[in-house]
């Protein structure tokens, strides 16, 4: 898809297919915005015709399709309900783009301008253009591999977006915001195709695979995987306890971006949890919904498209990206409960769960990524059910053992619309890990999941500033996958690179 500014200053002179105008509501009576107010004059009332009517009033996700009025060039308008100018933000923007994006999804239509701005001024415009983007690519997303009948009849292949004040803004600063949402979608639209594939598509071989194919796109992004013979030789026991219960190798994928002048600077580290299919193992989970554990590798699936979407923006940081990726199975060679392992750090590690397999992979890409000397580390997982009851879908949590990478990861998320919350660590939670035998147990009990799984993680951070991510909630809707934390993360780093 092409993305571009649009700097005509008359949407009515505008030839693009078809425009998107806003609508709000104002004491539950529809107020045009800008660009519609200009349609309605040029159309002698077109549009105030539908809003006096009644049916229309501007009420959030709203839509209307008009078509050929006198005095507009295009042939398709659509009126977006936005409601209260003074509540459109950053969430509001979202569903008012993707209400509009699905009342399109029919239209055979090659080229489109968005005017969904009007109450947004100055720098403000360029995170709404972002947004815009985002939100239309996030809608029109489809995997079609494994429909044998079904085909693409997308016609869309143009977006425009359109101001009708743009002089007060550097057109290269709306051109960058509009190229960083691009960026970003395609690193969701990745880290989406990754995620839903099955399981006997994506296994940790083919997210090596893919891995190798971003490598390969962009000349200062290096590959290195390490094969389970390579782990077992770094003392990763841990990792290995999980992977070895299935046919399917594991695999300790690590990719270094190089877009900061010094090379040698201090990278930010990113590590994804990449559990292709997670049957619980030994603790086999129930049934019921078993098939949308291929998501729980929405982890690596994010942290490989936040690397995309990186390096498609060109941000002046250095990276390393390490993805634990392995297959939960149970066979006779998997691990059983009760069993005790030895982690790459060291420590000891009663594996009184098998279906609390996501940490064990993850505390040895948590101790390998030490050897990088990393800014900040921060991880990605489909770690707990726990969070699913805490927060919900809409939110992902946060715990860290610095209250400001904290503070940092909460406001890039509420600036892109992929929010976070942090829940709080402490000692207390700490001790429901002890273990009889070993140096700690891999659950803590029923109480405060998600915390005490982050406070083993905690265990194996202690050298750096470090951030976990419990992402169980919001990795994938339905049967879909999101594409999420690519948005979170990818602000979190664009704030990081012009910081």
């Amino acid at each position: 898809m092409q993305y571009e500014l649009d700097t005509s200053t008359s949407p009515s002179a505008n030839k693009s297919d078809c425009l998107i105008v806003a609508v709000f509501s104002k004491n539950n009576k529809a107020n045009l915005g800008d660009a519609a107010k200009e349609l309605d004059k040029q159309s002698k009332g077109a549009l105030s015709e539908i809003t006096k009517s009644g049916d229309f009033d501007g009420s959030l996700e709203q839509t209307q399709l008009l078509y050929k009025l006198d005095g507009v060039a295009t042939s398709r308008v659509l009126m977006v309900g936005c409601g209260e100018k003074k509540s459109f933000d950053t969430v509001a923007l979202n569903k008012a783009m993707k209400a509009a994006s699905k009342a399109l999804k029919s239209s055979k239509i090659k080229d489109l301008c968005i005017y969904l701005t009007d109450s947004y001024k100055n720098k403000e415009q360029l995170n709404a253009l972002t947004q815009i983007v985002i939100a239309q690519a996030d809608t029109n997303y489809q995997l079609l591999d494994y429909k044998s009948e079904s085909k693409d009849e997308t016609t869309l292949r143009k977006v425009s977006l359109g101001l009708a004040d743009f002089d007060k803004l550097d057109k290269s600063d709306l051109s960058k915001a509009i190229k960083n949402g691009a960026a970003i979608a395609k690193g969701m639209s990745l880290a989406k195709d990754l995620a839903n594939h099955p399981g006997n598509v994506c296994t940790p071989t083919y997210i090596a695979e893919q891995a190798d194919v971003v490598a390969n796109d962009y000349a200062n992004i290096s590959i290195d995987i390490l094969e389970e013979k390579d782990m077992a030789k770094l003392g990763m026991g841990s990792f290995l306890s999980v992977s070895k219960g299935s046919d399917e190798p594991g695999k300790m994928i690590i990719l270094e971006y190089k877009g900061a002048k010094d090379k040698d600077q201090a990278p930010i580290a990113l590590v994804g949890k990449g559990i292709t299919f997670d049957t619980g193992g030994i603790s086999l989970k129930p049934g019921a919904s078993m098939d949308e554990m291929k998501f729980d590798m929405g982890g690596a699936a994010g942290m490989l498209g936040t690397l995309k979407a990186c390096a498609e923006m060109k941000l002046p940081i250095n990276l390393v990206v390490v993805l634990a990726a392995a297959e939960n199975m149970p066979s006779a060679r998997a691990s059983k409960p009760g069993d005790i392992v030895t982690s790459m750090s060291g420590k000891t590690i009663e594996v009184l769960n098998t279906d609390a397999e996501g940490r064990l992979v993850l505390c040895d890409a948590l101790t390998y990524v030490g050897k990088y000397n990393p800014e900040v580390v921060i991880d990605a997982a489909t770690l707990t059910g726990a969070c699913i009851i805490a927060l919900g879908h809409h939110i992902c949590a946060v715990l860290s053992n610095d209250d400001g990478l904290a503070s940092d990861i909460m406001n890039a998320g509420n600036t892109i619309n992929d929010r976070a919350w942090q829940l709080p660590m402490g000692d207390d939670y700490k001790k429901q890990l002890k273990s009889s035998f070993a140096d700690l147990g891999n659950i803590g009990g029923r109480a405060a999941g998600t915390i005490t799984a982050a406070c083993f993680l905690g265990e194996f951070t202690k050298d750096y500033k470090w951030a976990h991510l419990d992402i169980a909630g919001t990795a994938w809707e339905g049967k879909d996958a999101t594409g999420r934390p690519v948005p979170l993360l990818s602000q979190y780093l664009i704030n990081k690179a012009s910081a």
